[in-house]
């Protein structure tokens, strides 16, 4: 019984702890609210050596500025880059009859897009809008933005603009 204990205690140990997504998620929220808060400080610094007059601090203060934007950019990329993309890839497969394709058409041609592309409105009408994103682990659409289907690929988009923000190809099977 000994050796059982130490021998879980010892698993314990060795194991790393597992990052739930959410909670990483919240982390990364509050660094870049953090960021942007170290902006605007920069940026009030900044003119506040204006006001003053001394070109060495209007310079110090102006790389301040640049180095608190390039650090939220970084932030943001790094949020961006792992958004998410675990958890419905690790949930798709191991339920597999929820991603199947069954019978799908759109009145128009598989076109492949990427983040940051323009859209049509008939792209994204409510005729291909995920109403349930949560089903298949995807991460909540914020304000005036919308999971969508275009053929095997989601795309979310900027309703608002018909910007693509995030596309996911191959997601259904």
């Amino acid at each position: 019984m000994k050796k059982l204990i130490t021998a879980a205690l010892l698993a314990a140990v060795a194991m790393p702890a597992v990052a739930l997504p959410g909670a990483a998620q919240a982390q990364s929220n509050q660094e870049l609210r953090r960021d942007r808060q170290d902006i605007r400080k920069e940026q009030r610094d900044l003119q506040q050596a204006q006001r003053r007059g001394n070109p060495r601090d209007v310079r110090e203060q102006r790389r301040d500025v640049r180095e608190a934007r390039q650090e939220y950019r970084e932030d943001l990329r790094d949020r961006n880059r792992n958004w998410g993309d675990n958890d419905w890839r690790a949930y798709r497969n191991g339920n597999r009859g929820i991603y199947a394709r069954g019978n799908w058409r759109a009145p128009f041609r598989y076109t492949r897009f990427s983040a940051g592309a323009r859209i049509g409105a008939p792209y994204f009408g409510s005729r291909y809008v995920i109403a349930d994103p949560w089903r298949y682990h995807l991460p909540r659409a914020g304000r005036y933005q919308s999971w969508v289907r275009h053929y095997n690929d989601v795309l979310l988009i900027d309703t608002r603009r018909g910007v693509v923000i995030r596309a996911i190809p191959g997601f259904y099977w």
